[in-house]
């Protein structure tokens, strides 16, 4: 039997090549749907329901744009918990701050781990390594997290203050320079991203950023905001499509290793220079320091390298994406700013405009300013992928180990549940309901390691700047109104980060002969 059907595939491969080539072509390809189709089915997690996808892709095709909102829409249909088919990969999503609590909060342990993706971990990570939030569980995870913690953590982050203190005041010298005194509207971001940036290299090398000028300010946060890209959980095909790995003209592989050696290059010199200024005894205490004198860490070159990106990547994602968020919303809501002011001048007048660096979140104002920020724009709205290192029961049914498990912050921070006004932006909620959760830097043992030192950051940031300026006129790039909804206001919907589309915005001195003159003698102190 066998040979005669091999003797007519012969025969019909030399009597008419291209027609048995379209056959052979067809068949191959329904051969690998049956196959695939066979393994979707086979792979689904019984006992968790969820939205009916298309054979190979799932449901990649319906959560390519803002998936976030979509898992969100889908959880009034198929409840807070559900599974969704990312081409044959199953994943469970969570939608609800009750559902995120017992899965995450009881499960700390069990869900330690990360997925791994083709794209971030086998292209882009294969030579620099990965963060320790995008890191699977390991027993270098354990070293990794234990030396951020020992740097990030409350003592450890008051000393940290010096460095705030500086990088805030040039931020609003820079405002007051670029924007003319409030009478030229400025595009943002460059300022924010300086800010985030110089913040990251004095806080993690001893190192500033003190210009955008710097060639090196344009590289690091290009290079950094592509790499955010391929650390989508949905924008990149190739990770849940192994079909499209073969591809000779995948120009998505070729733009990632290209920006994975970029980022080689800057991390060598940053690392480099350390090395240098400590070998003659001239650098300044960092993070990155502390943990190579620290003989007890025991941390490779790798699992440095792993710190240094989690704090480069960590403040250019997700602190500067929310400032420019906010910075747009505040000069649409002069009521915010005018509470925020009448806080702030409760505790510090006029004549002290710059206010304390020092000052340990003392306004509740500010702090719940800074709280409903990060509920209301979750920039990280899917937090980071976690993978199951052992079984997870829910609700009777077992999500099994090796399992991914996705947490939708961003639904959860909109739950109707724990907000009844949940679409609103009201930083009072913070005051009437303190201890309401937040999920914008996930939870349990993979939350982030760094929320601390970016709760003092903000605080700060928030509390000079409205001090300091009044927030006026953000308007698109093109002139237009700029949207500050947090899901129509997205520039890109694909991207793992939520960012705001650009603007420009006038920042105008509330005391202009006040601010230069405390600019002034901060300068005179500092030299």
């Amino acid at each position: 039997m066998i040979d005669k059907t091999l003797t007519f595939l012969v025969g019909a491969a030399q009597n008419s090549p291209l027609s048995f080539l379209a056959y052979f072509t067809a068949a191959s390809a329904l051969l690998y749907l049956l196959i695939t189709e066979f393994q979707r089915t086979t792979v689904r997690i019984p006992g968790f329901g969820g939205p009916p996808g298309l054979p190979m892709v799932g449901n990649l095709h319906q959560i390519r744009v803002n998936a976030a909102e979509q898992y969100r829409q889908w959880a009034k249909k198929y409840g807070p918990v559900y599974q969704i088919m990312l081409g044959n990969v199953p994943v469970i999503v969570v939608n609800s701050a009750k559902a995120a609590r017992e899965i995450f909060g009881a499960n700390s342990q069990a869900l330690a781990s990360r997925p791994e993706f083709y794209t971030f971990h086998k292209v882009v990570s294969s030579t620099a390594g990965t963060t320790i939030g995008t890191s699977p569980f390991s027993e270098s995870l354990k070293r990794r997290r234990k030396g951020a913690a020992s740097a990030l953590n409350k003592p450890s982050v008051a000393t940290y203050i010096p460095h705030i203190d500086i990088e805030t005041r040039d931020f609003l010298q820079e405002f007051l320079t670029y924007g003319e005194s409030g009478r030229k509207p400025v595009d943002p971001m460059p300022m924010i991203q300086r800010l985030s940036l110089s913040l990251a290299l004095t806080l993690n090398w001893g190192t500033r950023m003190a210009s955008q000028n710097d060639a090196l300010f344009g590289e690091i946060t290009h290079v950094e905001e592509e790499v955010s890209k391929f650390r989508s959980t949905t924008g990149n095909l190739q990770d849940y499509l192994p079909l499209l790995r073969l591809n000779p003209f995948n120009f998505g592989k070729v733009h990632a290793r290209e920006m994975r050696h970029r980022r080689d290059v800057y991390l060598k010199k940053l690392n480099d220079d350390l090395d240098d200024r400590m070998a003659k005894g001239t650098h300044k205490p960092c993070i990155q320091a502390n943990i190579i004198l620290d003989k007890e860490a025991k941390l490779n070159q790798e699992e440095l390298v792993s710190i240094s990106l989690t704090m480069l990547s960590g403040g250019l994602d997700t602190l500067t994406t929310l400032v420019a968020w906010s910075m747009a919303l505040l000069a649409q809501r002069p009521d915010v700013q005018a509470k925020a002011l009448k806080e702030i001048r409760a505790v510090y007048p006029e004549d002290q405009i710059l206010c304390d660096a020092n000052d340990d979140q003392s306004i509740p104002y500010i702090c719940a300013l800074v709280r409903e920020l990060l509920r209301f724009y979750t920039v990280l709205r899917l937090s980071l992928p976690r993978g199951t290192v052992k079984d997870v029961v829910y609700n009777g049914h077992t999500i099994p180990s090796g399992s991914v498990v996705f947490l939708n912050a961003w639904s959860c921070n909109m739950d109707d549940e724990v907000w009844t006004d949940p679409e609103v932006f009201r930083p009072e909620r913070w005051l009437e309901q303190p201890d309401a959760p937040l999920f914008t830097y996930g939870l349990g043992y993979r939350m982030c390691a760094g929320s601390l030192l970016a709760n003092r950051e903000m605080y700060t940031i928030y509390l000079r700047m409205l001090s300091a300026f009044d927030i006026q006129d953000a308007k698109a790039l093109d002139g237009g109104v700029m949207s500050t909804h947090p899901v129509e206001g997205v520039e890109d919907q694909t991207q793992l980060v939520s960012v705001p589309k650009r603007y420009t915005v006038k920042l105008v001195p509330r005391n202009e002969a006040v601010l230069k003159q405390a600019l002034d003698d901060f300068v005179e102190e500092k030299h």
